[in-house]
């Protein structure tokens, strides 16, 4: 798939905490959109560990870090339901067209969400693979049943993720510019475990 000249990549985020994976993800992104929207949300599936405005503070120290011009947050589009935060976008870039990105991971969730096949007849998704998470044929056609078109990235994402820091916190699972930032407030228990 060629992307749109006007099209938008949406990336929202837990950010429990943004990992060296995020941080390869977004960074390829803008090699591939003409721009990348991201920002940090509450994910109904999951139980996070710190609140919101921490992560969002994370993810924002991770996007000023990769430095982009085609890279931005915008958390006024968090929100656990896609279809909600496509609405905002909608208001946003009323001119754009949108895809989604998502982490193979997460493809099977995609027939679940709410107002699934509105979301797919309005945007893209757009699957990162990432390393230990391959996609299968099955996943793609029940999207695909739903109206949807895919576009899998033509980049894998390394896989260090949120849920191994949350386990076991180690330094290199997240970008360098984070570490302050956790051992200040010790988040995830993060300054207890250099001690």
């Amino acid at each position: 798939m060629k992307t749109k000249v006007n099209s938008i990549a949406l990336f929202g985020t837990s950010a429990d905490p943004p990992t060296l994976g995020h941080q390869v993800l977004l960074s390829e992104l803008t090699k591939v959109f003409p721009k990348v929207i991201t920002w940090a949300s509450d994910n109904p599936d999951k139980k996070h560990q710190i609140p919101l405005l921490k992560r969002t503070e994370l993810l924002r120290i991770l996007v000023k870090k990769i430095s982009h011009p085609k890279l931005e947050l915008v958390q006024e589009l968090s929100s656990p339901r896609t279809i909600h935060t496509l609405k905002k976008a909608l208001k946003l870039w009323p001119e754009a067209s949108f895809s989604f990105v998502i982490g193979s991971d997460l493809a099977i969730q995609i027939p679940k969400w709410l107002n699934a096949r509105s979301i797919l007849n309005k945007a893209t998704i757009a699957i990162a693979i990432r390393d230990g998470w391959p996609i299968s044929d099955k996943q793609l056609q029940e999207i695909k049943k739903l109206g949807g078109e895919v576009y899998l990235l033509p980049f894998n994402v390394p896989a260090s993720s949120s849920s191994n820091f949350r386990e076991k916190p180690q330094e290199d699972l997240v970008p360098s510019e984070l570490i302050p930032a956790l051992l200040e407030e010790n988040l995830y228990g993060f300054a207890d475990k250099k001690k």
